[in-house]
Parts: structure tokens; sequence; C-alpha cells
């Protein structure tokens, strides 16, 4: 029998429908690897915006076609060495769009095809961005509500900038969503160096960030060791030598310190649905922030045994479904409703 969800905190206007994960989708690595493989592609067609940043940069914006010109907006956050062509988001583009949603997703500096102008990429608690593109969308679009949603790291950057906002997101967000989220960044380091397959997760996600670097040889070396960069292995190694020097941090540990969203959850005030699977290979079950869902008020969490990371396959292998992308979907367009 299927553990089905345990929303520990309940919204009373929102409720997640079962999730039955795919019984020929079994184990962790089979939801998360063959939930990349079988999306189905979207004829989804963005429309490009690029903006400039306020320090000189720029991002690229992606919006998806009008749903509903009074209706509500949102802004996607996609994954580490993501963009907004992963069909993990333009699924749920398309599943907002169905329900009267306009989606945006933002392109994390340097992930859209193009190297950003600053010498600094994007990192998990890096909330500077996502919080400008909120704050053009508030006043391009001031009579529409907007929401948010976030996938993995940029669940992350998602949560960390609700918490850290001195009104706790209101004002910024009507309602977000946040899916397989790396709560603890060094637990979840910790988890992807102990096995055979958190070691070719990090490979892959390695070989995106070193060629990264390298495009930025110029640029970077005045400021970093790049021998010792290009030499990282693991992610830990990369944001020791990399992430942590770039952005003011002491080191990989003070960088998990300072922007695991964890810390932050307790200062959300906005209603905030988090999606999350025991089975994570990107997190120890013991890092699932229980107590803090269960003493805000503002937040709800599905909690699946199974689901992997950003998985969450139900259905049949010809018409697969993903529940994660549809619920968080459903859960925006009733809250900003």
């Amino acid at each position: 029998m299927h553990r089905r969800a345990a929303a520990m905190t309940t919204n009373s206007t929102f409720q997640p429908r079962p999730f039955r994960p795919a019984v020929w989708a079994p184990g962790p690595h089979a939801q998360t690897l063959l939930a990349r493989a079988i999306r189905p592609p979207t004829t989804l067609v963005y429309q490009r915006e690029r903006v400039e940043t306020p320090d000189g940069d720029f991002l690229d914006l992606d919006w998806a076609p009008e749903a509903d010109e009074s209706g509500p907006i949102a802004l996607v956050l996609h994954g580490l060495e993501g963009s907004a062509d992963r069909r993990y988001v333009r699924n749920v583009c398309s599943e907002l769009q169905v329900r009267g949603v306009r989606s945006v997703v933002m392109n994390f500096r340097g992930c859209s095809g193009e190297s950003n102008l600053k010498p600094h990429f994007y990192h998990s608690g890096e909330t500077g961005d996502p919080r400008f593109v909120l704050q053009m969308i508030r006043e391009r679009y001031p009579s529409r509500r907007v929401g948010a949603l976030g996938f993995s790291l940029g669940g992350n950057v998602l949560l960390k900038l609700l918490g850290e906002d001195e009104a706790g997101g209101v004002g910024l967000v009507q309602a977000a969503a946040a899916v397989s989220v790396p709560y603890d960044l060094a637990a979840g380091c910790e988890l992807l160096e102990q096995s055979v397959m958190g070691r070719v997760y990090s490979g892959y996600f390695m070989r995106s960030l070193r060629g990264k670097v390298q495009l930025k040889q110029e640029m970077l070396e005045p400021l970093l060791d790049l021998e010792a960069v290009l030499a990282a292995r693991t992610i830990r190694e990369f944001d020791e030598r990399a992430t942590a020097p770039l952005n003011g941090f002491d080191s990989a540990a003070h960088y998990y310190r300072e922007c695991s969203s964890d810390g932050f959850l307790q200062s959300i005030r906005v209603p905030t649905f988090l999606l999350h699977a025991e089975d994570d290979p990107f997190l120890p079950p013991r890092s699932i922030p229980t107590k803090p869902v269960q003493e805000n008020p503002h937040l709800s969490m599905a909690r699946h045994a199974r689901g992997g990371h950003v998985g969450f396959i139900e259905g049949t292998p010809t018409r697969p479904r993903f529940w994660a992308e549809e619920e968080s979907a459903r859960f925006l367009a009733v809250m900003c409703s």
C-alpha cells in the first residue's frame, strides 16, 4: 500500500490529492532519472525578455503565453544548472497555464545559454535576483496577484527570500510552493558524497559547472585558484574553491550555514506549500524540516515515502503524470485566485 501525503500543517483552502507512485518506477533513482527521461515535450513557446540588473549584469526571463490578462502571474525558479527549457519547468508552466496562471521563468545567471557579465554566477542563497524580478512584476502588473514556485536549488532560494524578507514575503507574493528542496545544504552534499549514485549526480553537475568556469577563465583568473577549481570533483569542493570566495563566504561550511533554507522557514508569512519525498537522494530524511512546518501556520507540507528528487511519477509508462508539478501549480492557482 502506498503511503499518502501527511500535510503536517494544513491550509484549510487547499488539500493536495494523494500521490500514487508508479509501480514501474520503484526506488528513488528510478523516480528521479525516469522523470527526466519520460516527461513529454510541451508545445509551450516562450517569449524571452532580457532585463538589466542593478549591478550591471543581465537576467533572461522566459514568459509563457498569457493565460488570462487579469489572472495571476507565477515566477518559476529552476534547479542547479537548469534553465527554462528543462522539461519539469516547461511542464509546470503548462500546468499553470491551463489553470489560468501565466508563468515567467527566471534563468539564473549564466543558465540561459550565454555567460553572464560579472565574475559571480548564482548560488543557493542568492536572493537578490528573484527579489528584483518579483518587484519588477509587481510594478508592471500592479492589479494582478503574484505567486512563486521553486524546484530544488530554486526552491531553497525562494524559501530563503521569503524568510529573510522583513515582512516574511507579504507584498512580494500571495503564495509560494517549493519542490524537492535541499533544506540543509551541508547534509545534502554529505549524502551525495556517500553513495555511487550520489557521485553520479554530482559528476553531472560538476561537468556543467567546470564548463562555465572555463568560459569565464580570463575573468576569474585573478579571483580564484582556477587549477584547484577545475580539479574539483564534488559540489562541496567546488563550493569551497569557487562559490564561497566569489560570494564573500569564508568557506563552503560558512556558505551552507548562511544559505540553507531550513533556518528561514519560521519567518515566512505567506501561504507556502512544500512537496518532498523521504527517499530524495539529495537530502537525508532527518533533514526534512518537520518542526518549522508544525510551528508555522503559513506552511504546509506534503511528505511522501517515495518520489525521488523532482520525480513524483504516477500513471503508466505511456501516459505518465507528474504529481508535484500538477499539485504545486494547482496550489498557486487556488491561493492566487
